[in-house]
């Protein structure tokens, strides 16, 4: 690595990782957890990598921090009433509610695609990594990456338009 200094590391990257993780685990403590584990793995191995994308490495190893923490705990089902102490208003309860739904149908929809698929849409389009920098986080071919978009993009549209059937 250049001459960044892992803490110069932790304060650019951070709040990106952090967001990351929260996209997965969808808890916040979880998400604190899981990031002190990546920097703590990053300091372990920053001089021995060779890597010249350091957010892409950084996200590889919060991908590789999140499936250990899922073999570890299997499934975690954490239910959060933050939502509820924070509503302040009848008239913002609704749009609250419907803001909480919809985020949560998006959640919903990317937990019925498969890992493959939730990770090239996480990637592109949560943490906004360039189509390149998310294939080799990927492990595949641009091209491949691509396609896997596609058809992960594809499939959240069907599962939307059921649910708008349904709703």
């Amino acid at each position: 690595m250049d001459e960044q200094t892992l803490e110069d590391l932790y304060r650019q990257y951070v709040t990106d990782v952090y967001r990351y993780l929260l996209s997965l685990s969808k808890d916040h403590y979880i998400s604190e957890d899981l990031v002190q584990e990546v920097f703590y793995r990053a300091y372990l191995h920053v001089d021995k990598d060779e890597t010249t994308n350091i957010k892409a490495w950084l996200f590889r190893v919060a991908h590789n921090v999140w499936i250990d923490f899922l073999r570890k705990h299997k499934r975690v089902s954490v239910v959060d009433d933050e939502f509820f102490r924070t509503v302040q208003s009848n008239d913002q309860v609704e749009k609250q509610v419907l803001t909480r739904d919809s985020v949560q149908n998006v959640f919903n929809a990317m937990d019925e695609l498969s890992p493959k698929y939730r990770q090239a849409v996480l990637l592109s389009d949560v943490r906004e990594l360039t189509y390149q920098e998310a294939a080799d986080e990927m492990g595949v071919s641009l091209a491949n990456y691509k396609s896997i978009l596609f058809r992960a993009r594809r499939k959240l549209r069907k599962l939307k338009e059921k649910d708008d059937d349904i709703g």
